[in-house]
């Protein structure tokens, strides 16, 4: 499926309205806690934009600004903190609410190699989770990742061995050097059929994001939002979402939309069949969410609780980066492809239909995800 500019014909879409009737378990609220209590945690803002709710024809919109999130340039760090911490905690035993303190000793007590994958962000995060926790780390990248993404993620102390290939098999070889390494810990954010654990404690990190949202919102004087945005990877990001506005128990929960690149929209294809599908990625700037497969872990979600999924272009991103610039905030492509996917969506051709699908209409609320900052900033 290719994409053209909104401005041309409709983007690739895929719609599900009965999705807001699903609902699910809520993650586990101590996450926020444990946060809180990690060096440089503070609350990333959100901005209210006028200009953008005008542009999109809604009543107010708030861009969740993740370019400073826990000392990255990423919301990554949430998951993999988290999921850090409770690898270090099962090893050693550690039951109840975890403390940054508790982690350390048991990492002291139980050290582990952490393993991981990454096309940037989240391999950053490990590798920072781990110099904090004095523990080496061993990060796979795929040849396609930016020379500036690599060399962050080695002055974290890492050490980085690029693949031939994409990011999917940058994961094969991860998996494959942790399986012979003892003490080796593979702390992925994608899953797959019996490897589920730790990327689902990923995803319970990323509700730290989302319960923050909802806090700002309150002090804006909005219940709750009737759009969030949300860029697709392999779906972890999505997935959190899905499940923290389908364990709400309200009336009228969000609409949640996915945005991926129209080469590598492995999401909204799996929607369309049905079924999970993996797609052949192609090169693109929104490198975070280049990948192939969704997570199995997330796929259910997806598929039952996301409202819509749609592909955008390049060039869609690459605007939306920089008319965010301009209106004050570095959003890198990835996390500025959720302005271009709500554009896509809610302006040009048959927007009208789209709109009613999610229900949108002048007075709403839309909340967009920008999740990494630029690189250059």
């Amino acid at each position: 499926m290719t994409a053209t500019p909104s401005a041309v014909r409709p983007p690739p879409w895929y719609a599900r309205p009965a999705a807001r009737q699903w609902a699910c378990a809520a993650a586990p609220e101590h996450v926020l806690t444990f946060h809180a209590g990690l060096p440089d945690y503070r609350m990333t803002p959100l901005v209210e934009l006028p200009a953008l709710a005008d542009e999109l024809g809604v009543g107010r919109t708030f861009v969740k600004d993740e370019s400073c999130r826990l000392g990255l340039p990423a919301f990554k760090a949430l998951g993999a903190s988290w999921a850090v911490a409770r690898v270090l905690a099962a090893r050693a035993g550690l039951t109840g609410p975890l403390t940054l303190d508790a982690v350390k000793a048991a990492a002291a007590a139980h050290p582990a190699t952490l393993v991981t994958a990454t096309d940037g962000n989240h391999g950053r995060a490990v590798a920072r989770m781990a110099a904090l926790l004095g523990l080496p780390a061993q990060v796979f990248v795929p040849e396609v990742i930016a020379p500036g993404a690599a060399a962050a993620i080695a002055a974290e102390g890492a050490t980085t061995t690029t693949v031939a290939g994409s990011y999917d098999d940058a994961v094969s070889q991860a998996c494959r050097f942790a399986a012979g390494q003892p003490h080796a810990e593979l702390v992925q954010d994608t899953a797959w059929p019996g490897y589920e654990e730790i990327p689902s404690r990923i995803v319970e990190g990323y509700a730290t994001l989302l319960l923050e949202v909802d806090a700002q919102l309150h002090d804006a004087d909005v219940t709750r939002p009737d759009l969030v945005v949300v860029p697709i990877g392999v779906g972890s990001l999505a997935q959190a979402v899905v499940t923290h506005y389908r364990s709400r128990g309200v009336d009228r929960p969000a609409a949640v939309l996915g945005v991926e690149p129209d080469t590598a929209a492995c999401v909204l294809h799996s929607l369309i069949a049905g079924e999970l599908r993996s797609v052949t990625t192609g090169a693109t700037i929104m490198a975070g969410l280049n990948c192939g497969t969704p997570s199995s872990l997330g796929w259910p979600y997806l598929r039952a609780g996301l409202d819509a999924a749609v592909a955008v272009t390049d060039d869609a991103a690459a605007r939306a980066v920089t008319d965010l610039g301009q209106l004050g905030l570095s959003s890198g492509p990835s996390g500025a492809a959720a302005l271009a996917g709500a554009r896509a969506v809610l302006t040009g051709p048959s927007s009208e239909g789209r709109r009613a699908e999610l229900d949108v209409g002048a007075e709403s609320v839309v909340v967009l995800l920008s999740t990494e900052g630029r690189a250059d900033h």
